[in-house]
């Protein structure tokens, strides 16, 4: 019977039960697109990934991220702990467990740099693709109906609804308040007549966002919230971050330099996170950028599959 290493952590938190937990599945040769799919059911995380001999010889791993519905080709919180997986596990075998890293996902290579120094390890990882915005037919009045939000609770200073995509495409939805962002409930019915399909076939998710925030040192407040049958909320969101980087620098245009933002999530949901993005601008433009964050481990086993 094959067995199978498993860890799971909670991603972007420095706390156990905190953040978003992902399991990794470790030693995933021999599965076929439809058992990882299946093994992803069977944690029922939001995320899970499947570590693979890396194509490039000169990279760690090849990675495959499965929501338990459908394979995703780039996710920040999978990217972040499955970089720090594997740094932690080659250090238990006595191997170089901190520095650079590069994993393969389905959006391209990804450098990672992950550190660890006592306490819980840290990675960050460079963005694969740049964000853009993609064009959005849909009213905002008609996306803050669907959050169960009145129009005049959308939008703040000069931002505005928006879809945007670092990978992965997310209808962007700022908020006057954080009031306002603790009453969105999304109605996924009406999100789904308005919402554009992504590659998979999957609507684009929601990120509503606002500057007004819980801890003193985030930049952001936000909450992330995926339609389906049934919906849920996500209580840390990578890939959004990564789509979000292109709202800061469109609507708040940061002068030239590196700039470095908080944001937090999860708070309403009692899984509180924190995301590190960081923006390194150059004439005006998004020269790179970088998402990172803690991971702690919660659990280990084996799988007999």
């Amino acid at each position: 019977m094959p067995k199978r290493r498993y860890a799971v952590y909670d991603v972007f938190t420095d706390k156990v039960l905190a953040g978003n937990p992902l399991a990794v599945v470790f030693e995933a040769e021999g599965l076929d697109d439809a058992a990882m799919q299946r093994i992803a059911g069977e944690f029922n995380l939001s995320e899970t990934s499947f570590v693979l001999p890396p194509v490039n010889p000169r990279h760690r791993a090849n990675v495959r991220i499965f929501t338990p519905h459908y394979e995703m080709p780039f996710a920040g919180h999978p990217t972040v702990g499955t970089a720090i997986a594997l740094a932690e596990a080659a250090a238990e075998a006595g191997e170089r467990g901190t520095g650079i890293l590069v994993l393969e996902e389905k959006v391209g290579p990804i450098r990672c740099a992950v550190k660890q120094d006592g306490g819980p390890a840290f990675a960050e990882f460079d963005l694969p693709r740049l964000p853009e915005q993609l064009p959005l037919s849909a009213e905002p009045d008609a996306i803050g109906a669907a959050l169960g939000l009145d129009s005049q609770e959308i939008g703040f200073e000069n931002h505005r609804v928006g879809l945007w995509s670092g990978g992965v495409p997310y209808i962007t939805v700022p908020v006057a308040s954080l009031a306002a962002a603790g009453r969105a409930v999304l109605d996924g019915s009406a999100w789904l007549d308005l919402a554009p399909t992504r590659d998979n076939g999957a609507p684009a998710c929601a990120y509503v966002y606002t500057r007004e925030t819980v801890g003193k040192d985030s930049a952001f407040h936000a909450r992330m919230f995926v339609p389906g049958s049934p919906g849920y909320e996500d209580p840390a969101t990578g890939s959004a971050a990564a789509a979000f980087a292109g709202v800061i620098h469109h609507f708040d245009r940061p002068v030239d330099g590196p700039a470095r933002y908080w944001i937090e999530q999860g708070i309403e949901m009692g899984r509180p996170s924190r995301i590190r993005l960081e923006l390194d601008i150059e004439g005006g433009g998004i020269a790179a950028a970088r998402i990172g964050g803690n991971a702690v481990r919660t659990a280990e086993g084996s799988l007999f599959v």
